[in-house]
């Protein structure tokens, strides 16, 4: 993320458009606003669209404005998003689920700079500067035929990859810390700090609803929290029982040895590949199969068995050393 912010603050002065390419949650939206404060437009606005989340039939009024009568409801003269935006920055979201008519429109756009109200005749230019993310591949959808070729290299001046979280050792503790300490003074709860397990728990996890997914498990715990320190618990961190290892070491190798056994002999029944795999002697193996009761499928033979069943404890005394 220190890269990316980097290559944010290199961006970020120049008037170029910039597509921001990742998963869901990963925080796209905040980097398009830092491009945005970083920029010689800060002191403009800052206008966010969600593509897919407004109806395609209301898509170009939403961008480009209406004038007064234009359709049925369209009771007076509105501004577009893009006209809002002038003088700033305009952030299209998920441009990559934009429907093919709009991209057309849109493409003439940033072209020319210049827009047309619906149910209006007259041209109008915006300074706008455009920041477009998405967390399709839209390369495929272009193999596919569902984005055009000549938009994406429109909006593809300057592209940034945002890693997931996963990809992101150490970032979940920082950002959770900031969250914890934003949602108590929010919600005014007494929460102050995370158990000292908790940063083990949450580099591990793999964070499949990235930041969102941690700003809310936070946000919970911190409403749910039992005391001044949130623990693994509080954020849905659940213990799995613990697998039971025997103390004794005979006992514990044995186990190892023939679960090796078992595992090499899926490749095959031919020993001398299966010793080579162990980094054994033939004699050795062959030891170990008498030892552990098995044929070369690794199988235990009842019949040749030569010690006491794993469960008991004379399975372990009868194995030598």
């Amino acid at each position: 993320m220190a890269a990316v912010l980097l290559d944010i603050q290199k961006i970020a002065p120049i008037d170029v458009t910039v597509l921001l390419l990742g998963q869901n949650g990963t925080g796209k939206e905040l980097l398009a606003q830092t491009i945005h404060q970083w920029s010689t437009r800060t002191n403009g606005p800052f206008v966010a669209i969600n593509c897919p989340a407004i109806p395609e039939s209301l898509l170009e009024s939403e961008l480009f404005g209406h004038e007064k009568g234009a359709f049925t409801g369209a009771m007076q003269q509105t501004l577009g998003r893009i006209e809002s935006a002038n003088g700033g920055t305009l952030f299209l979201d998920e441009i990559g689920d934009m429907p093919p008519s709009m991209q057309v429109k849109l493409l003439r756009f940033l072209q020319s700079q210049v827009i047309e109200r619906v149910g209006g005749g007259r041209s109008r230019y915006v300074d706008v500067r455009i920041v477009c993310a998405t967390n399709q591949d839209l390369e495929r959808q272009i193999a596919q035929g569902r984005f055009r070729e000549d938009l994406f290299y429109r909006i593809n001046q300057v592209a940034v990859r945002v890693p997931p979280m996963r990809e992101r050792e150490g970032d979940a503790i920082l950002l959770a810390t900031h969250f914890l300490k934003r949602f108590a003074d929010e919600y005014q709860r007494d929460v102050r700090t995370f158990a000292p397990d908790v940063a083990g728990k949450l580099d591990q996890y793999a964070w499949p609803g990235n930041v969102r997914e941690l700003q809310n498990r936070v946000m919970r715990a911190v409403i749910m929290a039992r005391s001044s320190v949130v623990t693994a618990a509080d954020l849905g961190f659940v213990e799995a029982n613990p697998v039971e290892i025997p103390i004794d070491l005979r006992r514990a190798r044995l186990r190892a040895d023939g679960e090796a056994l078992r595992q090499a002999l899926a490749h095959g029944t031919n020993l001398s590949h299966v010793a080579k795999i162990l980094g054994i002697s033939r004699p050795t193996l062959y030891g170990l199969l008498r030892q552990h009761g098995m044929n070369t499928s690794g199988v235990f033979r009842q019949d040749r068995l030569r010690c006491p069943p794993p469960e008991s404890t004379e399975y372990v005394k009868a194995a030598k050393y």
